[in-house]
């Protein structure tokens, strides 16, 4: 399953939580350490380029968090990312490098690469987001099934199970999420593929693709 691996989805030089991915296979297995790496990761960064703003909290000073943000640990806001306003970020995140975390934003237990977006009415769950993907306009990972049993990832046929019962959507470098559409529980989307707007998705989509629904998938030319 190298489709599903982290080295298939990520540039780990794209965030600064590089060491979270150290010795794991596959993306969901880092979502329950991400609470503990943010907690003794933090005291070690650069207080000249970091501050902290509370109870494992630490954010850039370069960093720009509207006052209306509501933020709570732990978490990490990497620098030059901006927090806009009513953003609510509810613990267990860590937003990259020049992010944008927009209007009622809501995030929880996630990580954000670098130069990612989620800036208009999105809710990003138990997810990871990776290098310069764009979740358009109240656009949603959805991050429990409805009959509360584990996630599994549906690839090829095959079902790849997650042991987890909160696994959201991992999103490979460059993919972009069209507005409107939900990313059902154990979505994982390849690199630089772009997903139609109001779309239901689940399971995997290849790299370098285009979702215009389920089943009607084409390749980028």
């Amino acid at each position: 399953m190298h489709r599903l691996e982290i080295s298939s989805l990520f540039d780990l030089e794209k965030t600064i939580a590089k060491d979270l991915f150290s010795g794991k296979a596959y993306p969901w297995e880092v979502l329950p350490e991400i609470s503990n790496f943010i907690i003794k990761f933090g005291p070690t960064l650069d207080t000249e380029k970091f501050e902290k703003r509370g109870e494992n909290i630490w954010i850039a000073k370069d960093a720009f968090v509207f006052e209306s943000a509501y933020i709570a640990g732990p978490c990490i806001i990497d620098s030059g990312a901006e927090i806009r306003h009513c953003a609510f970020i509810r613990g267990s995140v860590i937003v990259g490098k020049n992010s944008v975390v927009g209007n009622s934003t809501e995030l929880k237990n996630v990580v954000i690469f670098d130069n990612v977006q989620a800036p208009h009415y999105n809710y990003v769950g138990d997810s990871i987001l990776g290098f310069k993907s764009h979740m358009g306009a109240g656009s949603i990972t959805s991050n429990v099934k409805s009959d509360k049993t584990n996630v599994c990832i549906k690839i090829d046929g095959d079902q790849v199970q997650t042991g987890r019962k909160k696994v959201g959507a991992m999103l490979g470098d460059n993919v972009e999420v069209g507005c409107g559409s939900v990313l059902n529980p154990g979505t994982v989307i390849g690199k630089n593929t772009n997903i139609y707007p109001l779309s239901s998705v689940r399971g995997y989509v290849s790299e370098n693709s285009i979702y215009k629904k389920l089943g009607e998938i084409a390749g980028k030319k």
